[in-house]
């Protein structure tokens, strides 16, 4: 893994972070701290979820009816997690999220390829 330092690492632009919560939980249910993992390690550690941005984060997709939750014991740890769900209507704002990040990706991409050219 690259070594970054915090002025490397690469803010993320607003709405992003719940697509990625999103597109996390795509692949089953998981706690907090497994989807900053997740999110960390397919990053290649450019983008750190701190608690204080991902459990407001985690609540608000909850309160929107796009997560949902229930309290279970971890696997790991002799202790009770909350796990975190896609909903349908989740899985309907992920599809909507990416289609508007695609379009902002190629927009952005086309800016810079003009850039280049003048």
């Amino acid at each position: 893994m690259p070594p970054h330092t915090h002025r490397e690492r690469t803010g993320l632009l607003q709405g992003t972070l719940d697509m990625l919560i999103l597109r996390t939980l795509i692949l089953g249910p998981a706690h907090g701290h497994e989807i900053a993992k997740h999110i960390q390690r397919t990053s290649d550690e450019v983008l750190r979820l701190e608690h204080g941005s991902l459990y407001p984060a985690l609540h608000r997709l909850e309160k929107k009816g796009w997560l949902a939750s229930k309290w279970d014991a971890h696997r790991e740890h002799n202790r009770e997690c909350k796990y975190y769900r896609l909903t349908p209507a989740g899985r309907k704002q992920l599809i909507a999220a990416e289609s508007k990040w695609q379009r902002l990706q190629q927009a952005i991409a086309r800016v810079m390829a003009a850039a280049v050219r003048a």
